[in-house]
């Protein structure tokens, strides 16, 4: 089976591949037979050509006795490459020179036509960690991103046949796909409803595992699940994003700062007015603002001052 993945030909425009038109194949079950009763038919009748020859069934001439073995030593071998073992979770392909005839899941030790060509799959789960790979995110900065994806072989058929090496494919495709998506999300988010690379890890670990999908459907392969393992600007500019980082958090601190501390001189001169404790003009008044926004924004010790003489 040929297929043209992106060639353009001589004459004509640039094509994707397609699977359904490309005739792709996809896994059907066979029917095997236990080859247990087959082991020990082989064994008897090889301890039966092994007795005939040796001549423990009479005075049988020497000619007899080859050509018994040379019939019967070969049907045996061929008997025995008839038999093969399939472990749980783990597939066996079938192809009858270059024909696909079929899969076998059913474990144990099964016989098949001696001719087929058996080629073990693994369906077990399993999981690999990408490199740290060096990207742009949405913004042009440079980051570094790596993620672990958790799989498993689904179509068994279709990992043997429409790709050359599947666990290869799955690597090469799954860093292809991290780096396509780092590059659509900024790594930190500039507004409430952005998401991003570091503040929304469930939303980013679940277009990780689609765009991964979308890359390894062709080879039979269900991505279980994918998410992001590292995450962090590259060394050169690490430092100056983090001083910028500090100096968001530094504002978004001041910020709640001064609005707790807004609304605490507004409850002081409210309860002060409501209570006539003192009579305060507007020149006062913004002194108390004043002294009480000092005190309660400063990130040190105030010395208070005490004046026992008039304001005036």
């Amino acid at each position: 089976m040929t297929k043209t993945v992106g060639k353009k030909p001589p004459n004509g425009p640039e094509r994707s591949f397609d699977p359904a038109k490309a005739g792709d194949i996809r896994e059907r079950e066979v029917g095997s037979v236990s080859g247990i009763p087959f082991l020990f038919f082989l064994l008897l009748l090889a301890a039966v050509i092994a007795l005939f020859f040796i001549g423990m069934f009479g005075d049988l001439s020497k000619p007899l006795r080859i050509t018994s073995v040379i019939i019967g030593l070969p049907a045996i071998l061929l008997g025995f490459s008839g038999l093969y073992k399939v472990e749980p979770n783990q597939s066996a392909v079938l192809s009858l020179f270059g024909k696909y005839i079929g899969t076998v899941r059913t474990p144990g030790l099964r016989f098949n036509n001696p001719f087929f060509t058996k080629k073990k799959v693994s369906l077990r789960v399993r999981n690999f960690e990408s490199g740290k790979l060096k990207v742009n995110e949405l913004d042009g900065s440079p980051i570094e991103i790596a993620a672990i994806v958790v799989w498993e072989v689904n179509d068994s058929a279709e990992a043997v046949f429409n790709v050359d090496d599947y666990e290869s494919f799955v690597q090469i495709q799954s860093e292809a796909a991290i780096r396509a998506m780092a590059t659509s999300y900024p790594y930190d988010q500039h507004t409430p409803d952005e998401v991003s690379l570091r503040s929304h890890p469930a939303e980013i670990s679940e277009r990780l595992r689609d765009e991964i999908q979308d890359r390894l459907a062709q080879a039979g392969i269900h991505v279980i699940e994918a998410r992001i393992s590292h995450l962090a600007y590259s060394p050169e500019i690490a430092g100056a994003m983090l001083q910028r980082q500090q100096a968001g958090a530094i504002i978004a601190a001041r910020k709640k700062i001064v609005e707790g501390a807004v609304g605490m001189v507004e409850d002081a001169i409210e309860g002060l007015s409501k209570k006539n404790i003192v009579e305060l003009d507007e020149e006062r008044k913004a002194t108390m603002v004043s002294n009480l926004l000092v005190v309660l924004c400063s990130d040190k010790a105030t010395q208070p001052v005490v004046n026992t003489g008039s304001l005036y």
